[in-house]
């Protein structure tokens, strides 16, 4: 036979592996979908139901995430703030209270019974009643991860979720939002401008020009200024390439 914790780790880590590193997942990880091979490897069927979350979605909710399992609730608040998730005229101290509200229960409780489905859904229930938009890709990830954690807890009823998903968000995290990422980041915005720069001018008076039939004109020498700034944007754009591929 197999170890059944084994398992019921691993399927868990597998589905959050998918949906953080990847942004795509099963959405329909049932049982019947979920079979074990001879050398204990987890092997899924069905792809009829697939979600996806982009990049930028994906290392938000990691830092979320990574925040309620440190218990820093600002932190958590904070980041929907700056992602813009909740509109900037509410509360961030308020938020932040809700949110506890949320999770301290949730890590109150028996180790076997914390859920991180339970703690999406009390989440999406808070950042409502503050403002946030419902996100279907969000709806669909926490309704396929009551599916997965089902999976797991009927193959080890004493599965601690939270202390199973930290190496994964951490990891994440780690890879995400460390140093190494954000010289990529830099590299990628770099390109782009090198690539766009000489269009920047054009694409600035095409903008303005739409702008300025349905709002009154503005001072022409302020716009003077911001299509000599896309330029120089542009030619800086192309000096940070070279400077990153000499860091890399």
């Amino acid at each position: 036979g197999h170890d059944r914790v084994a398992l019921s780790e691993r399927v868990l880590q597998l589905f959050l592996q998918h949906a953080l590193r990847d942004g795509y997942f099963h959405a329909d990880m049932h049982q019947g979908n979920l079979k074990v091979a001879a050398n204990g490897d987890i092997i899924a069927y069905d792809f009829g139901i697939m979600g996806h979350i982009d990049s930028y979605t994906r290392r938000v909710y990691a830092e979320i995430l990574y925040g309620f399992i440190r218990r820093d609730y600002m932190r958590v608040a904070k980041v929907h703030f700056e992602a813009g998730y909740v509109p900037a005229d509410k509360d961030v101290d308020e938020f932040a209270r809700a949110l506890r509200a949320v999770g301290e229960p949730i890590f109150g409780m028996d180790a076997t019974r914390i859920s991180m489905a339970r703690l999406l859904t009390y989440l999406f229930e808070v950042t409502e009643r503050f403002g946030m938009e419902t996100r279907t890709e969000l709806i669909l990830l926490q309704r396929t991860m009551v599916v997965v954690e089902g999976v797991a807890r009927s193959l080890n009823p004493h599965i601690n979720i939270w202390e199973v998903a930290s190496p994964i968000v951490t990891d994440y995290i780690t890879k995400s939002l460390g140093p190494r990422a954000i010289v990529s980041d830099l590299r990628d915005t770099a390109m782009v401008m090198a690539r766009f720069g000489p269009r920047l001018p054009g694409l600035v008076e095409q903008a303005l020009n739409r702008q300025a039939e349905e709002q009154p004109p503005r001072r022409p020498r302020f716009w003077r200024y911001i299509a000599a700034t896309a330029v120089m944007s542009g030619m800086a754009g192309a000096t940070t390439i070279a400077l990153i591929d000499a860091l890399l």
